[in-house]
């Protein structure tokens, strides 16, 4: 059994610890004990806006295993639709292959239904080749071209 909860602030190490633990957040984070404050400082950015819910998944002994991040996004086109955006998607390193990533995903997708999201959205690093057959198993299509202009 696994559970879906909000993060908490105390969550917030194991969380930076999760996204730094692969080769490219090795190189975009910044995991150390203590955190720098400026994770502390974006967590309560996140929590304090209602469009966004950090989430972390427990295990049944109460261990924290996966971690995500929905934003749900109002805009005017859809008929002023909503969409949800799924990042920063991490399964701790030795529970990945269990299905824990399908169970995530299929709580993502109702949680943004409850929302009133009509479309759940993510990104995903060209570099992935197995997360991108991992989104595309669940049913994602590839079908814009993501740009980014780094700062």
């Amino acid at each position: 059994m696994i559970v879906f909860r909000k993060a908490t602030q105390n969550d917030i190490s194991t969380i930076v610890q999760m996204i730094a633990n692969d080769d490219l957040g090795q190189t975009r984070e910044n995991y150390q004990n203590p955190l720098p404050e400026k994770y502390i400082e974006a967590f309560k950015n996140i929590n304090a806006d209602p469009n966004q819910e950090l989430i972390v998944v427990e295990d049944d002994t109460s261990e924290i295993i996966g971690t995500l991040q929905l934003s749900f996004i109002q805009y005017l086109t859809y008929q002023g639709g909503i969409r949800a955006q799924i990042e920063a998607v991490r399964i701790k390193e030795n529970k990945r292959g269990l299905g824990i990533g399908e169970k995530m995903f299929e709580w993502a997708i109702e949680r943004s239904k409850q929302k009133g999201a009509h479309l759940l959205q993510l990104t995903t690093d060209k570099k992935r080749p197995e997360a991108i057959r991992f989104y595309e198993k669940l049913g994602f299509k590839a079908s814009h071209e993501g740009m980014k202009l780094h700062f």
